[in-house]
């Protein structure tokens, strides 16, 4: 059989139905060096994975970028608040009640001739300190008792549920005062407690559902036929999958748990004084606010836009895992 001529100007690719098309010789040699193409996405390129997908997507969102350097600085301003607010939030004049913006006060004073804008500065880290560890506390707790009951099943899966079903029924605020009336400490502490307690019956229903999903996929039901123990399977095989939609609903509770803690603060039953919270220089600042409408509207804006910054976050990290987004 007589050898074939090889063209420098052209090459042939097989089209995979039996039929071939000609390439440049430039755009075959790129071929063979980027099996994958310019995403890498070929049977030779390196696959991406949905949290690699998830973080390019991230990274080009400008929800995500704005939501996270305001993030950024409240957890900044949280651990060194003396860094850009000077003197103590405790340390008041009366005769400065209810004073405007003046010099070292930017924000002015309020009923008690505290400085307003060191104690918005300085009441970022109780806010930021409770939404992180409820979050941490609930999204643990919630993932470990939703993710058994799903793996395992049956009885353990049942009342899972029915726990759930009475935690859902009691009211958040009301549960609040009345769990939280009779704390004595002024910590965040019970605080966090108090959330964690009401908030991982949402994270187990996610965490339950998740795995009941990812459970049922064929990788799972290779590694179970293949002599893998319980812990393998869930921690190797079903975790890192069912671990997505978990990660998307606490972000966007973190949010929510800042603004449960200046409500409770507000209602005089989460902190108390003299720790400083926006929750209860709100509530300070409330009988007068027609004479010192600044007292007021600092802390509430600081506690709005930190909300804000969470929930955003939360939302743009849902739009990166989900992917039926793409």
């Amino acid at each position: 059989m007589p050898e074939q001529s090889y063209e420098p100007q052209g090459a042939i690719a097989g089209t995979g139905a039996g039929g071939a098309m000609d390439l440049a010789a430039s755009e075959a040699t790129t071929l063979e060096r980027t099996p994958g193409g310019p995403e890498g996405t070929g049977p030779r390129g390196k696959p991406r994975s949905l949290w690699s997908d998830a973080w390019r997507d991230l990274r080009r969102n400008p929800v995500f970028i704005g939501s996270a350097v305001v993030i950024l600085f409240l957890v900044f301003i949280s651990l060194w608040p003396s860094a850009i607010a000077p003197g103590s939030p405790l340390t008041c004049d009366l005769a400065k009640a209810q004073d405007g913006p003046g010099p070292g006060a930017p924000f002015g004073y309020d009923g008690q001739g505290c400085n307003v804008y060191t104690r918005t500065v300085y009441g970022a880290r109780a806010s930021v300190t409770v939404g992180v560890c409820a979050t941490l506390g609930v999204a643990l707790l919630g993932s470990v008792l939703g993710g058994l009951a799903g793996f395992f099943g049956g009885p353990w899966d049942s009342l899972l549920s029915r726990t759930t079903d009475i935690f859902f029924a009691i009211p958040v605020v009301l549960g609040g005062l009345v769990l939280l009336s009779v704390v004595t400490s002024n910590t965040v502490w019970p605080v966090i407690g108090f959330m964690v307690l009401l908030g991982w019956p949402q994270i187990s229903r996610i965490a339950r559902g998740s795995v009941i999903t990812a459970r049922q996929n064929d990788y799972v039901q290779a590694a179970r036929a293949l002599g893998a123990s319980h812990s393998r399977i869930l921690l190797r095989h079903i975790a890192p999958n069912a671990v997505a939609p978990v990660i998307v609903v606490a972000t966007i509770a973190l949010g929510t748990y800042i603004a449960l803690e200046a409500t409770l603060s507000y209602l005089g039953v989460g902190l108390k004084p003299p720790s400083v919270s926006w929750g209860i220089d709100i509530s300070a600042a409330s009988p007068y606010v027609r004479n010192a409408p600044h007292a007021l509207l600092w802390p509430s804006g600081a506690l709005a836009v930190t909300v804000l910054a969470f929930i955003m976050l939360g939302d743009a990290v849902r739009d990166a895992l989900d992917p039926k987004l793409r």
